[in-house]
């Protein structure tokens, strides 16, 4: 026979109001009595019942996180990461990809609006005023979006684009073009912003190559682009499409770095497999993924909170980058 509430209550000598408390709202519960509960619990093989606790609080115990591409090896360290920390907080997440379609997204937000607590949008594609209109419906924590009023893990790719292009200058590059990412992204737009302000303080020409898709596929194609741009150096807007463009200029006959030099941005698990290694800014995308729960679970129901957290990223030099 399964056991139940009032078994607990029983073992622990507590009222069954109490034992539900413990499991529904431990912080309003005695330490002593709480770690009395579930000691007991734990003893006599007892699990709550999710569904009938989700009745009486309210509250479903499961996070949305919705990421722009699920494929993109950019996403699964992230969302590994906020898993386990939402689990944690005995909370579940349930993923969904959009596959880069901002229709899909809102779609996919008001889905899950009244089977979650609250959503992570990593990425968005959707207009800012869309995300305003939706965190009116449900509690959304953003990742790499900034938007007023709307809580949000920022990785500073502008900082990130500002050390590569400083890097690719100080090997005396004096041609560099930057391969932008999907049209809408919020993260293309800051690289694009940072990258032009620190050329152009180096004294070096900066050509834009975009919008593309943020793909290998997609720095693939653009290779002879770059080389017509008379280009000796490339930050890409990720790796995947550094990794492409490589492909790609490799096969047009230039070298790597010799001829031209490339930067990626994430430092995926591929950047370093890759021959030649590939130079990246590393972006702390596990910390976000952890950030994002903390934030969201932190600001419950209150969705008129400002917090944003900066998270750092760092320049990783391999052998994709040489001297002009």
């Amino acid at each position: 026979m399964a056991v139940t509430i009032r078994d607990v209550a029983r073992a622990s000598g507590v009222h069954i109001s109490t034992v539900s408390r413990t499991f529904s709202a431990p912080h309003l519960v005695n330490p002593n009595t709480r770690t009395r509960v579930l000691a007991c619990a734990e003893q006599l093989g007892y699990r709550p019942n999710r569904a009938a606790r989700a009745l009486i609080t309210g509250r479903t115990y499961n996070i949305g996180l919705i990421v722009a591409d699920i494929a993109n090896p950019f996403f699964p360290p992230l969302i590994k990461a906020a898993e386990s920390q939402a689990r944690k907080h005995d909370h579940h997440i349930f993923v969904a990809d959009t596959n880069e379609d901002a229709a899909v997204e809102e779609e996919v937000v008001r889905a899950l609006a009244k089977q979650v607590d609250g959503v992570l949008l990593v990425s968005p594609r959707m207009s800012n005023a869309l995300i305003e209109q939706l965190s009116r419906e449900v509690p959304l924590v953003v990742v790499n979006r900034q938007i007023a009023g709307i809580p949000a893990v920022v990785m500073d790719v502008a900082r990130g684009a500002r050390i590569a292009i400083e890097h690719l200058t100080a090997l005396g590059h004096r041609r560099v073009a930057l391969v932008s990412g999907p049209r809408g992204s919020w993260t293309s737009r800051e690289i694009r912003r940072s990258a032009t302000a620190t050329a152009k303080t180096a004294g070096a020409e900066l050509t834009i190559i975009g919008p593309n898709p943020p793909t290998e596929v997609g720095g693939l194609t653009i290779a002879e682009d770059v080389l017509r741009a008379g280009a000796t150096a490339v930050l890409a807007y990720n790796d995947l499409m550094a990794i492409g463009l490589i492909e790609g200029l490799l096969a047009a006959g230039a070298r790597v770095p010799e001829d031209v030099s490339v930067v990626g941005i994430d430092d995926i698990m591929l950047s370093r497999l890759t021959r030649p290694k590939l130079t990246t800014v590393a972006t702390p995308t596990a910390a976000a993924g952890r950030a994002a729960v903390d934030m969201l679970l932190a600001h419950g129901d209150d969705r008129r909170t400002t917090a944003q957290i900066h998270l750092q990223t760092e320049l990783v030099i391999r052998d994709s980058t040489g001297r002009a």
